[in-house]
């Protein structure tokens, strides 16, 4: 990759993130595309919680089923998943089970049969 001015060559953890996240989320649309449909992934720093939030937990993800001609949102948060992450291999195993998690429950089926890599929390 080409040296850009005023850009740091260091990738940033966002890059890092998104890097690692594209690379799960294309394995497993590819290994499901005839099922999922229409999907759109997205990754957001942190998700937006209600003043009136009650659970002592942030949601790590957001999945949103389409209708009719408008796509299945899944959301990942960003900055949560990345707090529960100590290293890189924790991170890709964390976004792996977030990822495969919310494709089951889109498809209704068990998360083992999305990806023989899931292990669950």
């Amino acid at each position: 990759m080409p040296t850009v001015p005023g850009r740091s060559e260091q990738r940033t953890s966002r890059e890092r993130f998104d890097d690692l996240a594209l690379g799960i989320v294309t394995e497993i649309d590819e290994r499901w595309q005839d099922r999922l449909g229409l999907v759109e992934y997205a990754v957001e720093d942190t998700p937006q919680i209600p003043d009136d939030w009650s659970l002592d937990t942030v949601p790590l993800s957001s999945l949103v089923r389409g209708s009719g001609s408008t796509p299945t949102r899944l959301v990942l948060f960003r900055r949560p998943i990345e707090h529960r992450s100590d290293n890189r291999g924790e991170l890709e195993a964390l976004l792996l089970t977030v990822i495969v998690e919310q494709v089951a429950e889109l498809l209704g089926i068990d998360a083992e049969d999305v990806d023989p890599r899931y292990e669950g929390l």
